[in-house]
């Protein structure tokens, strides 16, 4: 199974060659990223801003049947039930044995029901910029809570990319322990360098 970031909270997840595009942005819409020129047997969106919703921009393949099973939590985009920015849904992608969590732009903890249909999945793509969705802390609280094989950090600013509200993954990382930064925008399950946080250099980050 290949996961790769593209960038924001954009991931492209592969399994039997069958992939799975989750949060596509649209052209011009999350500063410091280039336009997204990928290809995709589906799209999964968790909410519907244009930064997460640019199903369009994919080219959607067809004539493959998908490896995946696919479970939702519906959640929120904010603190106050959705008062301030709607719904979000968490993907649990399952394919190969393994579960692939995608929380999407969360902006609330997690309830203990919540929790326990993700704790102990294999991978966990977490927002962790804060804003727009939980910050750093809530998100290493989750993250410990959660227990997964490899926590990979999403929705943050940086040098050159990201809305400025948002904060640098840093925060994140400071508060979570071994963990590696990748220049790539890959990892490929199983991976023979474990590590419990993996940073990527997101594929579509303008040089």
């Amino acid at each position: 199974m290949k996961i790769t970031y593209n960038g924001h909270a954009c991931f492209s997840i592969t399994s039997g060659g069958f992939t799975i595009i989750i949060d596509p942005y649209s052209p011009g819409s999350v500063p410091g990223y280039e336009d997204l020129n990928e290809s995709a047997n589906q799209i999964l969106c968790t909410h519907e801003h244009g930064d997460h919703n640019a199903r369009n921009v994919i080219h959607q393949i067809t004539g493959t049947d998908s490896p995946f099973t696919i479970q939702t939590i519906s959640t929120w985009h904010d603190d106050a039930h959705g008062q301030l920015r709607g719904s979000n849904t968490i993907f649990i992608l399952c394919a190969e044995g393994r579960h692939i969590v995608h929380l999407g732009d969360l902006g609330c903890p997690l309830s203990s029901s919540e929790l326990e249909q993700i704790r102990g999945c294999d991978v966990l793509l977490i927002p962790v910029g804060g804003h727009y969705t939980i910050d750093a802390a809530v998100a290493a609280a989750i993250a410990r809570q959660v227990e997964a094989g490899i926590t990979v950090p999403m929705h943050y600013s940086g040098k050159g990319f990201g809305y400025d509200v948002i904060a640098p993954v840093d925060a994140f990382i400071r508060q979570m322990s071994d963990v590696k930064a990748l220049d790539t925008a890959s990892i490929e399950l199983p991976m023979d360098d474990m590590h419990k946080v993996i940073v990527l250099h997101a594929k579509y980050r303008q040089k």
